[in-house]
Order: C-alpha cells, then structure tokens, then sequence
C-alpha cells in the first residue's frame, strides 16, 4: 500500500485534521503516517482550546514516520500554528519528498491558527498550496482578480497554486491551478447545497494520494476534486 505522511492537528469533533485526512486517504487506498501539530479542541460552532506540541516533537515525529517502512512517498501539510513548528518540519523533511500545503490560517469554526508570514521556506518547498479565497488574499499581500493575487504567489517562490473557489458564490465552485508558467487550469463543479468541515483537508489529501499513485499535478488535482465532490455529496 502506498503511504503519505499527513502533518497537523487534531480535532476533538473529528471535522476536520488529522482525522479527515486519514478518512480520505483511506478512500482512496492509502495509508497515512500522522504527525501532531496540536490538540485542539473544537465543535462544529467554535474553536475552544490550541494547544500546541513542542516543535522537537514534532521533528521527532517527522522522522520516525519517516524511518518506518513502508516509508511514505509525499506529505501533506496542514495546521503548524506556529513559525517554530513550521521550520522544524522543513528542517525534517528531505529533500525530493512532494508536498502538499494547506496553508491553514483559520478554523472554518472560527480561531486563528497562524500567523501568515510563519510558513517561512515551506512555501517555495511545496509542490502545490492550496490556498482558499481569503487566505490566498493574505498569502499573496494584494488584492484583485484571482489570477493577479496566485500571479504574485507565486513571484515569492511558490511551485504551483491550487486556488480553492469553495468559499466563492455562484452555481458552480471553481478551482483554478496557477503555475509560473501563466498556465491557469479551471476544475469546476456544481456547488452543492452543503456546508462540510474538514473541505481543505479533505482536498489536499487527495492531491497528495493521487500523486503518490503516478499522476500529474493537473490529473491529481482534478481527481481530487471529484474526491471531495463525491464526498459532499453524501
């Protein structure tokens, strides 16, 4: 079975984190190795609690799941909360492993979970970030069409971005994939009548899986979607 490492934290409502990432993963047919980030502690209505690992911590985590066979074939990022955590889990990732960040700046019910400028080298890092509307705003320090804001995004070092349009409006949700090439590839699908925590999760997992199972980025993303489409649906 392939296998990806999945870094972030928890969430006593099972919403969201860890714990959706693991959910979707298994979906789709691989395994994760978990590394906590933080406990926190949540509801469905509201964040009540952050409380973080020490970043050693979570470096040692890093590698353990790292040293353990079989060994896992991309990481995916979520909740740091912190620039310490943030540079100790590049500090602890080789080099050559693709990653999948989601910038997590917020809980969808509400909490402040990082700082923007506390991703550090990790931006440039990832292979794909996948901002949603309001953090790809922060992210990109402008304002304006979606593609000028990914545009400058990118200008900072970033590989590639996968602008997340759930939280847009419209009968349709559209992603957009933006690369330093000026490519912008549209991955749209019916919006739902739905509201599910645990979206952003859900998506980048998914990104991550399909990747660790031979598909290129614009494939991957476009699976991912379907993914999590299917999963709203239920």
């Amino acid at each position: 079975m392939t296998v990806i490492l999945a870094i972030g934290g928890t969430d006593s409502s099972g919403g969201a984190g860890l714990t959706r990432d693991t959910a979707m993963a298994a979906e789709l047919g691989v395994a994760v190795r978990p590394v906590v980030t933080a406990v926190t502690v949540q509801t469905n209505a509201a964040v009540l609690g952050v409380h973080p690992c020490p970043p050693e911590a979570v470096a040692d985590q890093v590698r353990a799941a790292l040293a353990t066979a079989p060994l896992p074939e991309a990481v995916k990022i979520g909740m740091l909360g912190s620039a310490a955590v943030a540079e100790a889990v590049e500090t602890a990732l080789p080099a050559g492993l693709p990653i999948v960040l989601d910038p997590v700046l917020k809980a969808t019910s509400g909490g402040t979970l990082m700082d923007a400028v506390g991703f550090g080298p990790l931006l440039s890092r990832a292979a794909l970030v996948t901002p949603n509307l309001a953090e790809l705003e922060v992210l990109a320090r402008t304002d304006g069409p979606l593609e000028r804001q990914a545009a400058a995004l990118l200008a900072q070092g970033v590989q590639a971005v996968l602008v997340k349009g759930g939280h847009g409006s419209g009968t349709e949700s559209t992603d957009l994939l933006c690369t330093p090439d000026g490519a912008v590839i549209p991955f749209a699908a019916q919006r739902l009548p739905v509201s599910k925590r645990g979206t952003g999760c859900s998506l980048a997992t998914a990104v991550a899986c399909h990747l660790v199972q031979g598909a290129a980025l614009p494939d991957a993303c476009s699976k991912a979607k379907e993914a999590v489409q299917r999963w709203l649906g239920r």
